[in-house]
């Protein structure tokens, strides 16, 4: 996957990362079904329908293709992002749902990716991969970051014009992320009875952007 983000690559020396998308796709399968420790190469592999030879041809361990995964997930996420971001055209508050949208319908139709990425965050996983790849870990936290202050200028931004109620943009985005990393714990596209994508990415981007709004009226220009 390419990237404008830190085009640095986890795929073996001198091979060319631009094959390794359907490795990413099944690992992303087979980590979000089984977990990080509990997925070999041969469960990648079998995701894949190819040997353990083609997965090792690109990457020399399960970690790095972990790693990758979280790493596409976050440059994935930014990208969508940079353009709301940068779109003078729209209010703060505009934007903000934008971005909440986009967050919510990725949870949805990029499911896999985002479970294992969420699976990245937690402490212990971390921790294990930071003595062997720090580098990529803290890429993978750089970029992590980056995607969070966005969503705090948005929120800052709406603050400072009135719309936004005085609030901390770092703790707002707390239950921002709380809520709509949820999604994909509980959104299952199999049952019918549930809404569709839009559906729900644009519910949880009202109540996000609503529930930051001031009580009382703001004030004219």
């Amino acid at each position: 996957m390419t990237s404008r983000f830190e085009p640095m690559s986890l795929t073996r020396p001198g091979v060319s990362d631009k094959g390794n998308q359907q490795i990413l796709e099944a690992a992303a399968e087979a980590f979000n079904r089984r977990g990080f420790a509990a997925t070999s190469i041969d469960d990648i592999a079998d995701a894949l329908g190819a040997t353990k030879g083609r997965i090792y041809h690109y990457y020399r361990s399960k970690l790095d293709i972990f790693l990758d995964v979280l790493v596409a997930s976050m440059r994935d996420l930014l990208e969508k992002l940079q353009p709301i971001l940068t779109d003078s055209e729209r209010s703060p508050e505009q934007r903000l749902y934008d971005a909440a949208y986009m967050h919510a319908t990725t949870m949805m139709t990029r499911r896999s990716f985002s479970r294992v990425a969420i699976q990245g965050l937690e402490a212990p996983v971390l921790a294990e991969a930071q003595t062997k790849r720090a580098d990529a870990v803290n890429l993978f936290i750089g970029l992590r970051d980056r995607y969070e202050d966005g969503f705090a200028d948005l929120v800052e931004q709406g603050r400072a014009s009135g719309v936004f109620r005085d609030v901390d943009p770092r703790l707002a985005t707390k239950p921002i992320f709380g809520a709509l990393n949820w999604i994909n714990m509980w959104y299952d596209p199999a049952q019918e009875s549930q809404a569709g994508v839009a559906a729900i990415a644009e519910e949880f981007a009202v109540f996000i952007v609503n529930g930051l709004r001031r009580r009382e009226p703001v004030p004219g220009p």
